[in-house]
């Protein structure tokens, strides 16, 4: 999982906001280094919502390299059918349920797009990884999500890493996104535990990167408590 973050922990300016508004003030060299990052991985996958709202190409353009497999689960197909991911910049799979109507499905077929059927009520995300690794010999995939598809992928335990890039603004904004909604958790034990494996300076910017681990799993700071 990828993601750029300001220091109050938000994605976006406000609720409905494109994330390319803050992305604008990125130093350069960061943008290099998500290029480079999407160029090392196999498929990168965002959610319908996000591409409703920015529209993405989700291809490498700074750095040479091939643009990875691109991955948007839409549960209903209502991926507008303009949105610049159906275009043949790169392949694209669309992971939808067997409840999408079969209209949208044709529809979005017809602009070259490979669909998945992925779910009975809606995409369920640990079978379309197992499809995207048998059909598509995806191994490594990039997340550049928002938080609904942020949170599905660590409620199921499909990320392994994340890696943060600092923007120095605060936002503000009670509904402002951040980089992981989904449902309360109820007590601590419920946290989902990082360790930092590496931070530095990309630019003007402060990059760190975590290993995920999950309940059960070593984090190395059990335990530790201060008064």
């Amino acid at each position: 999982m990828m993601s750029e973050i300001t220091v109050d922990g938000k994605l976006t300016l406000k609720k409905g906001a494109s994330s390319k508004i803050l992305m604008k003030y990125m130093d350069p060299a960061t943008e290099i280094l998500l290029h480079r990052t999407r160029a090392v991985c196999d498929a990168i996958m965002v959610g319908s919502n996000t591409i409703k709202i920015d529209n993405s190409f989700l291809t490498v353009r700074h750095v040479k390299g091939k643009s990875p497999l691109r991955v948007i689960p839409s549960s209903m197909a209502d991926i507008p059918l303009d949105a610049n991911v159906l275009g043949p910049d790169a392949p694209t799979v669309v992971a939808v349920s067997a409840k999408a109507p079969e209209s949208r499905v044709e529809a979005i077929r017809n602009r070259g797009v490979h669909v998945l059927v992925s779910g009975e009520d809606r995409v369920h995300l640990p079978l379309l990884m197992q499809q995207l690794y048998d059909i598509f010999s995806v191994r490594t995939m990039m997340i550049e999500g928002g938080p609904t598809l942020n949170w599905h992928m660590l409620h199921y335990r499909l990320v392994d890493e994340i890696r943060l890039i600092h923007l120095p603004f605060i936002v503000g904004g009670a509904d402002t996104p951040s980089l992981v909604g989904g449902m309360h958790i109820e007590d601590e034990n419920q946290m989902i535990r990082l360790v930092l494996k590496n931070h530095y300076l990309c630019g003007t910017n402060l990059v760190t990167e975590y290993r995920v681990c999950y309940s059960g799993e070593h984090t190395g700071h059990e335990g530790h408590t201060q008064s």
